[in-house]
């Protein structure tokens, strides 16, 4: 029997590529809110890289989104709380027991809602084989353990260099031919027999529709705070964008 496909709800509250860290605290103001009831949601869906560095089995990423995993936990005895793994953070079921921890390998997710077939991805599914073989391996339990060993010692230059490094990054760049870019991977996957997906990942807040299929490309908390909740009373899924 296959499993029961997860139902997304009206209410339903999303937050993708917030790259939570010391630098980017306002997402705990954003889970605060929810968990007081003063931001409603009937489910929170975090759609990846929540955290700028969060890698089960790495003690010190543990120990700065300790605050950020407790607020999420606390939600999660309230309402369904869907984690999506990025590329930024994974490994995470330890760390959040009620959960439901969706890794790389089960992305994108086939969920429903209403009467429409939705795909859920954090967005980094599918891409050349040389990033597939590289996701691979930086989510061993054996290479992250000696990882983490090595940057025990060494105190913490691993952690150190990955915050220098994406300290330079430019989150919010716009990116050249997307609309090409999504309709080839979207192709190369066979997804369009599907009725839409909404991914991260890419930080552009844009969306397309290909014949009856419809794109969504959320846009990153990271870049200016925004959310989206799905609308009530629409049959087809409709998100509204938000800000803290």
């Amino acid at each position: 029997m296959s499993p029961k496909l997860f139902e997304l709800q009206s209410g339903a509250l999303f937050v993708s590529d917030a790259h939570y860290s010391a630098q980017r605290p306002k997402l705990l103001e954003l889970l605060k809110k929810i968990l007081s009831g003063e931001i409603l949601a009937t489910q929170v869906i975090l759609m990846g890289d929540i955290c700028d560095l969060l890698f089960g089995g790495i003690s010190l990423t543990y120990k700065r989104n300790r605050d950020l995993i407790e607020l999420i936990n606390a939600i999660s005895k309230k309402m369904q709380v869907l984690y999506l793994e990025g590329n930024h953070d994974f490994l995470l079921k330890r760390y959040f027991p009620n959960i439901q921890i969706v890794p790389l390998q089960k992305q994108p997710l086939h969920v429903r809602y209403k009467n429409s077939d939705i795909l859920l991805a954090h967005g980094d599914f599918g891409s050349e084989l040389k990033y597939r073989i590289y996701t691979s391996m930086i989510r061993s339990r054996l290479l992250l353990s000696f990882l983490g060993f090595v940057d025990l010692v060494s105190f913490h230059s691993i952690i150190h260099w990955l915050d220098g490094y994406l300290t330079q990054k430019d989150d919010c760049k716009e990116i050249v031919d997307f609309e090409a870019l999504i309709k080839r991977r979207l192709d190369e996957n066979k997804l369009l027999k599907y009725d839409a997906l909404i991914e991260g990942h890419f930080h552009q807040n844009r969306s397309f529709s290909f014949g009856n299929f419809h794109y969504t490309n959320l846009g990153a908390f990271a870049c200016n705070e925004r959310f989206f909740v799905v609308k009530s009373g629409h049959e087809a899924l409709v998100l509204e964008e938000l800000f803290l």
